[in-house]
């Protein structure tokens, strides 16, 4: 099942930055499997640089769990009751848009996950997909975005939100198909 959450430690080279691993897909879906067993009306999807073959980066497991109108308490007490927990660190989202984290382990490793839970008719539903497969789709594109996370890192952050908003106009600019620049 799933096991207590380690933040990462942006100070350690190690933790915040890693090659893309191959398991990533298959535990991936060994973790939609624990998901969508569990419930009905909920879909799962993976996303995020694990998401996306030679994507370096954290080696957090980003899913978004879909759910139907109406459907927000059931799927926070499926994933409650496989052992995921809340995300309450400073800067999180609401309990209306929320984030449960959790860790798997897998041939002695363990994973990182974030499951972010969001209604399926959400417009942040098609922008996590667009970014995930212009990405999956444009080599070049995983090139620099790769070195967006490097170039954050090397800036000294010491947390997600600090990490995030480096990435943010990087994705962004992916989303509204501007021209990129490298970062590194």
């Amino acid at each position: 099942m799933i096991r207590p959450y380690s933040p990462v430690d942006y100070t350690d080279p190690n933790q915040a930055f890693r090659p893309y691993d191959d398991r990533f897909p298959a535990v991936a879906r060994r973790v939609v499997g624990l998901i969508e067993d569990r419930s009905d009306g909920v879909t799962v999807e993976h996303i995020g640089s694990s998401a996306i073959p030679a994507c370096a980066g954290k080696g957090v497991i980003d899913l978004m769990v879909l759910y139907a109108p109406g459907g927000l308490a059931a799927a926070k007490m499926v994933l409650d009751g496989l052992g995921f927990q809340r995300y309450d660190a400073p800067g999180a989202w609401g309990d209306d848009r929320p984030v449960r984290i959790g860790a798997i382990d897998d041939e002695g490793t363990t994973f990182r996950i974030h499951a972010h839970v969001i209604a399926a008719d959400d417009p942040e539903v098609v922008s996590q997909r667009r970014f995930r497969d212009r990405l999956r789709a444009d080599p070049a594109l995983v090139a620099e975005y790769v070195s967006t996370k490097q170039a954050v890192l090397e800036a000294g952050v010491a947390d997600s939100q600090a990490y995030n908003r480096g990435k943010d106009a990087f994705i962004r600019s992916v989303l509204d198909d501007k021209p990129h620049v490298d970062q590194g």
